[in-house]
C-alpha cells in the first residue's frame, strides 16, 4: 500500500473594498502559505478552508479581480468574513 502524503498547505488571500470585484492579494504553497495563514491569524483576519476554491483562485494573477464564475463562491467566502468578524458589509451607493 502506497502512503498518501498530504498536499502543501495552500492560501490566496483576498481584498475586497466594496466596489468592483475581490482581487487576489496573496497566494502560495507550502512555507509561503504558512505565512499568510499567519499573519491573517495574527491580524484577525477569518479564515476560510475550501481546497477546492483555494486551488482556483491560485490560478488568478496577483492584484487581478477574481473572474465572473467565482463571484457566487468567493461571496459566500465573504459573507462568512462578515459574519464571523460581526461586521456589516459595506452598502452599494452608501458613502460610510
Amino acid at each position: 500500500m502506497k502512503k498518501h502524503r498530504d498536499k502543501p498547505p495552500q492560501a490566496v488571500a483576498l481584498q475586497y473594498d466594496g466596489t468592483g470585484a475581490p482581487r487576489v492579494t496573496a497566494k502560495g504553497t507550502g512555507e509561503v502559505a504558512e505565512r499568510i495563514l499567519a499573519l491573517a491569524r495574527e491580524n484577525h483576519i477569518p479564515l476560510h478552508e475550501d481546497a477546492a476554491l483555494a486551488t482556483l483562485l491560485s490560478h488568478i494573477p496577483l492584484d487581478d479581480e477574481i473572474p465572473a464564475n467565482l463571484y457566487l463562491a468567493v461571496a459566500r467566502v465573504i459573507a462568512f468574513a462578515y459574519l464571523v468578524s460581526g461586521k456589516m458589509p459595506p452598502m452599494a451607493g452608501s458613502d460610510s
